[in-house]
């Protein structure tokens, strides 16, 4: 058995030149050997600037490639589904950008396919292969913020361009889907729970019809929660603060951790607000991408199960459909 895979990527996403296809070239169990486009200019540009050997021009064409084993897929969040299940058709496992689909619905079917197959498929949620969010959730096992009752989120940026995908709202656009399904995966992850009801503001561009201001609510068991706001039309923010009745938590850079310097996490135990009782908690640079990637390729090469399947991808899904029901109907729902 061979000990690394060929990737084929759909797409020139911009998350996969900024971020995945370097993340992929530099790890220890895969390479990028081909990437598809239905622009074969732009594939062939792609495959020029990275290295990649093969440049296709349909992404049919891709996934009928023989020689390639998996597949990233950052398409559009229309794509998300049915082109993972054509991979699925095809024989290869895919790792699929987040969210996985555009509502718990399709992400069943996307279920029911890949158990059909037989062959694995991941969420591409970075951040739960990043050392300070299980550093975070170990703080809370060993008891060091007390019980951790609530989870406040912020995550916006400005980006009002019409031709980009995030402002349209016919292929699943918005603040939501986009960044909001970071505070709700990150959340159910350190709580290890999932919400009983959720209650969610929005507001809506004009124009483009996408959320461009989301805050929402979500109730956990045990009277836990999660207050969050996203934003795709304010400034450049991410913070993400753990309250325990002990102490707290800050994580000052959340989701896009810079892959060649160090993290910290923010401890104070609450003794007084001038800081006295605040501890830096420093982690070592890692490249997030650089380790999905590996934990995807490692469940490819071994056969062993992924530590997060598509029942975390679903279950993330219900939550974000029950929070857009909520805007519409102005009450609590539940996922």
């Amino acid at each position: 058995m061979t000990r690394t895979i060929r990737w084929g990527v759909l797409g020139c996403a911009g998350i996969a030149a900024k971020a995945v296809i370097p993340a992929i070239q530099s790890s220890r169990l895969g390479r990028v050997a081909a990437i598809a486009s239905r622009d074969a200019a732009k594939a062939k540009e792609m495959a020029a600037r990275f290295g990649i050997a093969k440049f296709y021009g349909s992404y049919e064409d891709l996934l009928a490639d023989p020689e390639i084993d998996a597949i990233y897929n950052p398409l559009p969040n229309h794509l998300h589904v049915p082109m993972t299940i054509k991979a699925l058709e095809q024989g290869k496992p895919v790792l699929c950008e987040k969210p996985i689909a555009l509502d718990a619905v399709q992400a069943r079917e996307l279920a029911a396919a890949q158990k059909a197959a037989g062959l694995p498929v991941a969420e591409a949620f970075m951040v739960r292969h990043h050392p300070q969010w299980k550093k975070a959730r170990a703080l809370i096992a060993e008891g060091r913020l007390g019980e951790v009752r609530a989870i406040q989120t912020i995550f916006s940026y400005y980006l009002d361009d019409p031709g980009n995908v995030r402002n349209q709202a016919d292929i699943g656009g918005g603040g939501l889907f986009d960044v909001g399904c970071y505070a709700i995966n990150t959340a159910r992850f350190l709580f290890d729970a999932e919400p009983l009801r959720a209650i969610a503001l929005m507001e809506r561009d004009p124009v483009f019809g996408t959320d461009r201001l989301t805050s929402g609510l979500l109730a956990f068991p045990e009277g836990k929660q999660l207050a969050f706001t996203c934003s795709t039309q304010l400034s450049l923010t991410q913070k993400v603060t753990l309250l325990g009745t002990r102490g707290r938590l800050e994580i000052p850079i959340p989701f896009n951790a810079p892959a060649d310097e160090p993290t910290v996490l923010n401890f104070d135990d609450g003794r007084d607000l001038a800081g006295g009782g605040r501890e830096e908690i420093m982690i070592g640079p890692v490249d997030q991408y650089r380790e999905q990637a590996d934990a995807f390729a490692e469940a490819v090469l071994s056969g062993k199960p992924l530590e997060t399947g598509l029942g975390d991808a679903i279950a993330n899904m219900k939550a974000i459909d029950a929070l857009f029901r909520s805007a519409a109907s102005g009450r609590w729902e539940e996922p």
